[in-house]
């Protein structure tokens, strides 16, 4: 009797320990496809001026996607910047990283510095975006040596 208990314990424990598994693997393939990163340009564009000096940006990139642009403190007139902002952020909202780097987006007219300013900082913090996806380089062909007869 205390075998037969015994061994059904031991039975539900492993049932329950791989079940417990394959939740676990379901949850860290969800996680990778749903990461997020927050990239502050702050640092790396620090060379990009908009009229009044540099208009640091955070872009919230989730599985891919670009899901937010927060404009932070800069020294901006807050008219033009306003215009530049409704204008060129949301061209890339929505987007994935790929479609957002080779955009070409349009500029709002009257707030050309801060515009150009808001779309280089873009295409700079993107380009530090790390991939969601590793892909694996196929293993290159070897050329087989042909006798000669």
């Amino acid at each position: 009797m205390k075998k037969t208990i015994i061994i059904a314990v031991i039975m539900l424990l492993v049932a329950g320990t791989a079940s417990l598994d394959a939740r676990t693997k379901k949850k860290a393939a969800k996680s990778k496809a749903s990461t997020t990163q927050v990239i502050y340009t702050g640092d790396i564009a620090k060379k990009v001026i908009g009229y009044n000096g540099p208009v640091p940006l955070n872009i919230t990139v989730k599985g891919g996607v670009i899901e937010n642009i927060e404009v932070l403190d800069n020294q901006e007139s807050p008219s033009y910047l306003k215009r530049a902002t409704a204008k060129v952020l949301p061209q890339y909202i929505g987007k994935t990283v790929a479609e957002a780097k080779t955009l070409k987006a349009d500029i709002a007219t009257g707030a050309t510095y801060s515009s150009q300013a808001l779309i280089k900082n873009i295409q700079m913090g993107l380009e530090q975006v790390k991939s969601t996806t590793a892909k694996k380089k196929a293993p290159a062909k070897k050329k087989s040596a042909k006798k000669r007869r």
